[in-house]
């Protein structure tokens, strides 16, 4: 099941997200025939892409993440909406490292520590927001508090994870994430970053009992409330939004393809979706 509650903590002092994204993991897992390593990457990545999308104002709102790091996975891009409408992919799914001295996946090798965050909003305005950081560790959750700070100026803490079951299925993923108010006190910031410290096997109890393990193990009684829309994995492509995507490419760049393929064929990345086109159906676009 995917999850997503927000609640007020430390005096209404900093604001409180709680994800469980055990389900998105595994669609994602299906659809691109992910190894452990790769789903870890891409699973945490959509994690906090699912909450940066909950803070998009209108459903309609966009939001685009790309990590480019020189890892072995290659590039991570993950979309979502206002409606938690989320879809990912890495460009190496079947990517594969040894396991950390710990035992856990080498997420960090798998994206790498060099490269960039790049963050785009499109909510409705002339102009889109975007934003960029460079890679800290490669292991998501470090790098994105950096990107927060950076591109942002937004103090955030936060523990992302995936955990791979022995039949390559996800058996648990989520993460904390926590953000301080501009008039948050500094002993409640320590207190914070202490909880996400612990918060390494957030995983584990996302296994256990899911994200209300989360909160009653770490934050006591809080209250707190479901964020709605239910975050999934979506992807929103279409036939007639393929259809655009040609006709954008111009009616010379088609008519190459045709002559040399015999039809237009395009794959959805997200979903692995076919579209096909003959020569007449192409030729149809441009009104003859």
């Amino acid at each position: 099941m995917n999850k997503l509650f927000k609640a007020m903590i430390f005096d209404n002092q900093l604001s409180l997200s709680v994800l469980e994204t055990t389900d998105m993991v595994n669609d994602a897992i299906k659809i691109h025939s992910l190894s452990p390593l790769a789903a870890a990457a891409l699973g945490r990545t959509m994690t906090v892409a699912t909450f940066m999308s909950s803070g998009l104002k209108n459903e309609g709102d966009k939001l685009s993440v790309v990590v480019a790091g020189d890892g072995v996975g290659g590039k991570i891009t993950v979309c979502g909406n206002g409606r938690l409408d989320m879809r990912g992919t890495i460009e190496n799914p079947q990517c594969d490292l040894p396991l950390k001295s710990n035992g856990k996946l080498d997420v960090g090798g798998c994206v790498g520590k060099k490269g960039r965050i790049s963050v785009v909003k499109s909510m409705g305005l002339k102009e889109q927001y975007s934003g960029t950081s460079a890679l800290i560790s490669g292991e998501i959750a470090e790098d994105f508090t950096g990107y927060y700070a950076i591109s942002e100026q937004q103090p955030t803490a936060m523990a992302l994870g995936v955990k791979i079951g022995k039949d390559c299925t996800c058996i648990g993923a989520g993460g904390v994430i926590i953000q301080a108010l501009p008039f948050a006190e500094e002993k409640n910031l320590i207190e914070a970053e202490k909880i996400i410290n612990s918060l390494k096997n957030v995983s584990s109890v996302i296994e256990e009992g899911g994200a209300e393990k989360v909160i009653r193990d770490y934050f006591g009684g809080i209250e707190y409330e479901e964020y709605l829309p239910k975050p999934g994995y979506r992807c929103l492509c279409s036939r007639e939004y393929i259809e655009k995507i040609l006709i954008s490419l111009g009616k010379k760049e088609i008519d190459e393809i045709i002559a040399e393929k015999g039809k237009v064929e395009v794959d959805c990345e997200f979903c692995r979706k076919k579209y096909e086109f003959t020569k007449e159906q192409a030729d149809g676009l441009f009104g003859l």
